[in-house]
């Protein structure tokens, strides 16, 4: 994967907010790599009439132009106390909000769910156990928040029936429910799920070249046939940054996130 051009560079929020407060946790994929998924994601946020509140690093951060990270990366690799260094700056970059209560809004699957897991392990303190309760995905909160009034003002798309694909974060903590929900929101939109285990990049692991087979062979189970076999002008839907570019290498095909896809459909 190459960086983008233009890193993610947020908009000064515009009209009311009747709906109050959100904060949006821009990831370091959707910041450097996909910085187009964070800017619709605040544009959609914004039209539903939240003020949304990119996070920084705290006033006392030690590189406070180093955007946030949640140290999963790290995680991965064996390197604990990085991603201890990477969790604490994001821990007191979160503490006003957590004092609060305001809504916290991911966009990566394993980077806004290593909050509400990870951290844990990591000791981070006992404010943990309050991020777990306000840190959402970004459909997440829209579901809960659509329980609660929100109507978003969308128009149908057009297109084939879209094929959508879910995280393993999002499998494993449940959270498809609200993708489909908030999927189910788009007027005549119509769409499936594949029924999927992992993409098979995992992270890091479909780049290394003694693993490309097995990540191929993992895709090629059912994810990529169903892609391959969706009509040219459908949207393919996948929220995790590394289950795209798996997407993209065994199919040609591009996928995009929910917030893109949303961005879309958001009526002029």
């Amino acid at each position: 994967p190459q960086p983008a051009a233009q890193p993610f560079a947020a908009v000064a929020p515009a009209g009311p907010a009747p709906r109050g407060k959100v904060i949006l946790f821009v990831d370091t994929f959707s910041h450097y790599y996909t910085p187009e998924v964070a800017a619709a994601a605040q544009r959609v946020l914004s039209a539903g009439g939240y003020a949304v509140e990119i996070l920084r690093p705290a006033a006392d951060d030690g590189e406070p132009e180093r955007p946030l990270c949640c140290g999963r990366t790290y995680l991965s690799q064996g390197m604990v106390d990085a991603a201890k260094l990477e969790g604490r700056r994001v821990m007191a970059a979160l503490a006003p909000a957590l004092a609060e209560g305001t809504p916290i809004v991911g966009l990566e699957p394993s980077c806004l769910l290593a909050l509400r897991d990870e951290f844990y392990s990591l000791s981070l303190g006992p404010e943990v156990g309050q991020l777990g309760k306000q840190a959402f995905l970004f459909e997440e909160f829209l579901m809960r928040e659509g329980n609660k009034g929100l109507k978003l003002p969308l128009k149908p798309l057009p297109g084939g029936r879209a094929v959508a694909h879910g995280h393993c974060h999002q499998k494993a903590f449940g959270a498809m429910k609200s993708m489909k929900k908030v999927l189910g929101w788009i007027p005549e939109f119509e769409f499936d799920i594949v029924d999927a285990s992992c993409c098979g990049m995992s992270g890091s692991f479909g780049l290394e070249a003694e693993h490309v087979e097995a990540s191929q062979k993992m895709g090629e189970l059912a994810l990529l046939p169903a892609v391959r076999a969706a009509a040219e002008d459908a949207p393919i839907i996948a929220d995790g940054f590394s289950c795209r570019h798996q997407i993209k290498d065994g199919t040609g095909r591009d996928a995009v996130h929910v917030a893109v896809l949303l961005d879309w459909a958001l009526a002029d």
